[in-house]
């Protein structure tokens, strides 16, 4: 009887220390998917089906519709069972004749739909500047994404070249933007924003690039993550993605590819910093962003129109996961 029960105890002794071992071993490896971090498909859509942009107000449009056969394909869904209070289109002012949002036809190839954003003027907008603004909204994210992954298929019109001989640094020339708390409300404190956008280092002739920086509220610069090595294509379909994951210094982290049609995937970012204000006690993750957005200055905007161009983006297979990582 004494050996069975000594047995019995050398058993839990060992089974207990094999249990704190392996729970050690797996709570060391912050990659590991745990069961509420499971990739979950948020929405998807190559705008085709009954997918249509349709006027709302003034500034702002609606999408609506769905892709038969494609899953989490409905504009509708996403707004009432996405978590996604606010989806649409925001212009902040201006007219037709300055700036659009529609789904057409892909040039060159008719039987595909894309959303197209081109933008021919500035106009009195936002924060009483002129500048020029065409993004899709979504907004009043509950419970804000604490990750995320996004990707999509982008064509930057050829007219883009003409922006390459711009005389002075670009800068400011948005394509996407995040926000881990909006902090343009009044009663927010905590406001963080990431800017992805398209640049130009320096005033002479040069490529264009992607630029990339992070703010607490106050536009006040956290980091800065420009890239003029890897250069922006133009007149060419690339697959554009990117994972965010709310964290401080050494947690969070913003990661983007970029895959031009018939070429290798490149890496453009991977920052290990803050993705959340840097003194938020509490962060709730990415309260609202812009998948798709146009958005620049009234000089970037002249200088094109006085060269009878406009900035044009083509958007086409937007898909966005929840907790998908990077491969």
């Amino acid at each position: 009887m004494k050996k069975i029960i000594l047995f019995s105890i050398m058993t839990c002794i060992v089974c207990g220390l094999a249990s704190f071992v392996f729970c050690s071993f797996s709570s060391s490896n912050p990659d590991s998917n745990a069961d509420d971090t499971k990739e979950e498909l948020v929405f998807q859509t190559g705008f085709e089906g009954t997918t249509r942009v349709i006027p709302i107000e003034d500034e702002n449009d609606d999408i609506i519709g769905f892709e038969p056969g494609l899953t989490k394909s409905s504009w509708d869904e996403l707004k009432t069972n996405g978590g996604m209070n606010l989806v649409f289109v925001n212009y902040t002012g201006g007219d037709s004749t300055q700036r659009t949002a529609r789904i057409i036809p892909e040039p060159g190839n008719s039987k595909n739909h894309v959303l197209r954003f081109q933008v021919f003027d500035s106009w009195g907008a936002s924060e009483r500047q002129n500048k020029a603004r065409v993004q899709v909204e979504f907004h009043e994210i509950t419970p804000g994404f604490k990750e995320f992954y996004q990707s999509m298929r982008v064509f930057l019109h050829e007219d883009f070249n003409a922006l390459k001989s711009f005389p002075k640094r670009i800068g400011w020339l948005t394509i996407s933007e995040f926000w881990n708390n909006e902090w343009w409300f009044p009663e927010e404190k905590n406001g963080f924003r990431v800017t992805l956008g398209v640049g130009k280092p320096a005033g002479e002739t040069s490529d264009l690039f992607f630029i990339l920086n992070a703010e607490d509220a106050g536009m006040k610069e956290v980091w800065n993550g420009d890239n003029f090595d890897v250069k922006v294509p133009i007149g060419k379909w690339f697959t554009m993605d990117y994972y965010f994951k709310e964290g401080n210094d050494k947690t969070g982290r913003f990661y983007m590819t970029i895959t031009p049609e018939g070429g290798q995937k490149q890496v453009v970012f991977d920052i290990h910093n803050f993705t959340h204000f840097t003194k938020d006690p509490a962060p709730d993750g990415v309260t609202g962003y812009n998948p798709m957005k146009l958005y620049t200055s009234r000089e970037v905007v002249a200088f094109m129109k006085n060269q009878g161009k406009s900035l044009q983006i083509y958007w086409d297979d937007l898909k966005l996961w929840k907790n998908k990582r990077p491969e």
